[in-house]
């Protein structure tokens, strides 16, 4: 197939056939791997959200008293899981609810962190990222994904099915009254020094989980939803002072991805929604202090914010 050429100097490409290219890897995914998916996948893993004790405000410093109690993941792993080695950097994420928003909170260790796509809706994940896939009633249908990077650009996207099943990405579908926030320890595209983290803090209308004729579901205590999170992370190469993905030296094509994520997919596919974790509504709040909880993430230095 033809390789595709930027649009402009800045490295921008052309959307939708890229987006095509994009969807016959999954769906090759989906053919190759389908008889060793359901051995390969690890038992998905839970969280139990409890409710903030209030609003929380969408900073990207994860100050809130309500943060300070809700409990840290696990860290994520390969997406392949145990076959794979542990990831380079850690990744953890927690959440939190009230009546109208999902709240999310993720840190993500990195070195160096770099991030060029601006533009609302671009592939974010084609350079390094986090994503959040929701399916609220479980049943791997009309689901909902999110890639945000390190200077808040965000992608989001709605599947009535999976790509493997016929399902088409909607592009034009957006999160209505998303909030979201990235703060920086360390310097975004410096490659001459070396980072600590950026955090990522995002609040998700329950309202906006919805289209035409899928409305919106409102959890209560002891609802039970699909959820995973993913982190795509590069090879880079830094010429002229600035990032991009690494290539094989030998055939000039771009090196694969990481992908770690907090509950294993089995294979190196993401849209496989009944191997997602679990998301455990509880009507408790983070007050109410039942356990041990990790200790809270430091305010980081730099902070970019959209609402």
């Amino acid at each position: 197939m033809k390789k595709l050429k930027p649009l402009n100097n800045k490295g921008d490409f052309p959307l939708f056939p890229l987006l095509y290219r994009l969807v016959l890897s999954v769906i090759a995914i989906c053919f190759v791997s389908h008889k060793i998916i359901a051995q390969s996948a690890a038992t998905p893993k839970k969280y139990i959200c409890q409710r903030s004790e209030k609003a929380i405000k969408i900073d990207g410093r994860l100050d809130d008293r309500s943060w300070k109690n809700a409990k840290w993941s696990d860290s994520f792993v390969d997406i392949e899981g145990n076959k794979k080695p542990l990831p380079l950097q850690q990744t953890k994420v927690k959440m939190l609810w009230d009546d109208e928003h999902l709240y999310i909170a993720a840190v993500l260790d990195e070195e160096h962190i770099w991030a060029y796509q601006n533009k609302k809706d671009q592939i974010v994940y084609l350079e390094n990222d986090f994503e959040v896939f929701i399916d609220p009633d479980g049943d791997t249908k009309n689901y909902y994904e999110l890639e945000i990077n390190a200077i808040n650009n965000t992608f989001d996207l709605f599947l009535p099915k999976t790509y493997c099943n016929g399902g088409r990405a909607q592009l034009k579908w957006d999160i209505k009254e998303l909030k979201s926030a990235v703060s920086v320890d360390g310097t975004v595209n410096n490659a001459a020094d070396k980072d600590k983290k950026w955090t990522v803090e995002i609040a998700i209308p329950f309202a906006s989980l919805s289209k035409e004729n899928v409305p919106a579901i409102y959890p209560k205590n002891k609802s039970e939803w699909r959820i995973n999170f993913s982190r795509v992370n590069w090879q880079h190469n830094v010429t002229d002072g600035k990032y991009s993905r690494k290539k094989d030296t030998k055939t000039n094509q771009t090196l694969p991805e990481y992908n770690w994520v907090w509950s294993p997919q089995g294979v190196v596919n993401m849209h496989i929604p009944e191997h997602w974790g679990y998301l455990i509504f509880n009507s408790r709040k983070t007050h109410r202090k039942k356990e041990d909880l990790k200790s809270p993430e430091s305010i980081n230095t730099r902070t970019l914010v959209i609402q």
